[in-house]
């Protein structure tokens, strides 16, 4: 099939591969003229495992540009996925959508199915079917379908390939038919439904997982207060198939493009019901005490943190991404700046972007740089170096061996049997080292 993909982020470069990757001809559409360039050299335009690999064995199937009547000439779906940041009070800004609409508007020639992996307010799709009905010649018959996606940066390419679920929201057996032409060969389970349900499924699935993290990090810290193990909690509660093991990790809390936003949009989307939810009131709530948490152990050592050298250990808000959206290190890190300490970092991947943000730091490329005569050691992202580090090395680098871990990177037993301090989330405080300030 001829398939238009518009935007070329995260879901659109990844969207794109996965469909040459069976076989569809692809046509990448952005404004960027310098990210184009990027894809075309044979560049990712993000950090994502494998997908370079996927661009260059598909490059017959794929095609980067930002000509519009190229990208609007003849394809028989086209699929949006430029982004619906943030607004004021959790609205999704949908700009970058209605720039896209009034491309179709002016450019679309023939009959065509539009499906929106961006996420949307309840009742957009409609309304851009609605519209551009409307606008566009009577002999052309445009439908749109909601399709939303459920990537998970740094496994988006296996997520898409062996989705878990493809969600179609349509208002006929034709675009129905069409989009299960389209995904056929992934050969995984559809739900088909109308398009208003597809919309608040987007939403409601992150939010769900938001409200999961959330919840573990409330336990996690009630733990610390009775002694208790929130590893142990956490394997418990999952053993259950009714809650499941997943997203019940104890950490600083979520971050990234999608769970934080989409909350927010959730929230927005109550309130324009004439309802309100506590329950996501509170899951807000929880997640923005909770990404401050290395801090509020820190200052049991240091009441201020001027002239002290802070390590920190991970700025992106997850591993396998160079992403830091909603990252808790940064809020962090501009915080201990403000109070005069002086940071060393490390990130595998993160570095260039974080230093987009031109922060007084030492950008260090190993761990053992960046806790080089530490004071303190934060830890805020889970990085298979991270975790590999061996603890015995913390205290023959650290000038100070106290380690705060905001993602239970380490055994609590292998923690105690070093000169350290270790703190993490809801579990053992271990205190082999003598500390005063």
């Amino acid at each position: 099939m001829r398939v238009t993909i518009v935007g070329t982020g995260y879901v659109g470069l990844v969207t794109a591969v996965c469909l040459a990757e069976i076989g569809h001809h692809v046509i990448c559409l952005d404004i960027d003229q310098n990210k184009i360039n990027l894809l075309k050299s044979g560049k990712s335009t993000i950090y994502e495992p494998e997908i370079e690999y996927y661009m260059q064995k598909n490059k017959d199937n794929l095609k980067y540009t930002t000509q519009i009547e190229e990208a609007y000439k003849m394809p028989e779906v086209i699929i949006i996925c430029v982004g619906t940041p943030q607004g004021e009070n959790g609205k999704p800004n949908m700009q970058s959508i209605k720039n896209v609409i009034k491309q179709i508007e002016k450019n679309l020639k023939n009959d065509c199915i539009i499906a929106l992996k961006s996420t949307v307010p309840v009742g957009t799709n409609k309304k851009i079917e609605d519209y551009l009905n409307s606008k566009i010649n009577k002999d052309i018959k445009i439908e749109v379908v909601s399709n939303p996606e459920f990537l998970s940066q740094g496994t988006a390419i296996n997520d898409t390939i062996r989705a878990k679920r493809i969600i179609l929201g349509v208002n006929s057996k034709h675009a129905e038919n069409v989009m299960k032409k389209l995904y056929d060969k992934y050969n995984q389970r559809y739900l088909v439904t109308n398009r208003e349900s597809a919309e608040i499924i987007k939403y409601a699935s992150n939010t769900f997982l938001a409200l999961k993290i959330s919840y573990i990090n409330e336990i996690a810290n009630l733990c610390e207060d009775y002694d208790a193990n929130i590893d142990d909690v956490s394997k418990g509660i999952g053993l259950d198939d009714r809650i499941g093991e997943k997203y019940l990790k104890a950490s600083i809390g979520y971050g990234g493009s999608c769970l934080p936003k989409d909350t927010e949009a959730l929230n927005w989307i109550f309130s324009q019901s004439n309802n309100n939810s506590k329950l996501i009131e509170a899951v807000r709530s929880t997640n923005n005490n909770q990404k401050f948490k290395l801090l509020e152990k820190a200052r049991k050592y240091y009441k201020d943190f001027n002239g002290i050298k802070v390590a920190i250990l991970g700025v992106t808000f997850k591993p396998n991404t160079d992403d830091l959206r909603e990252s808790p290190a940064v809020e962090n890190i501009k915080l201990l700046l403000k109070e005069g300490a002086k940071i060393s970092v490390f990130d595998p991947i993160g570095l260039n972007n974080l230093r987009k943000l031109k922060l007084n730091l030492n950008y260090c490329e190993n761990i053992q740089d960046a806790i080089k005569d530490a004071d303190i050691c934060l830890i805020f992202t889970e990085w298979n170096e991270i975790k590999k580090f061996e603890p015995e090395n913390f205290e023959k680098e650290m000038k100070i061996p106290i380690i705060i871990d905001g993602r239970n990177c380490y055994d609590i037993k292998n923690m105690s049997e070093c000169d350290v301090i270790y703190e993490s989330i809801g579990r053992k405080t271990i205190k082999n080292h003598i500390c005063s300030n």
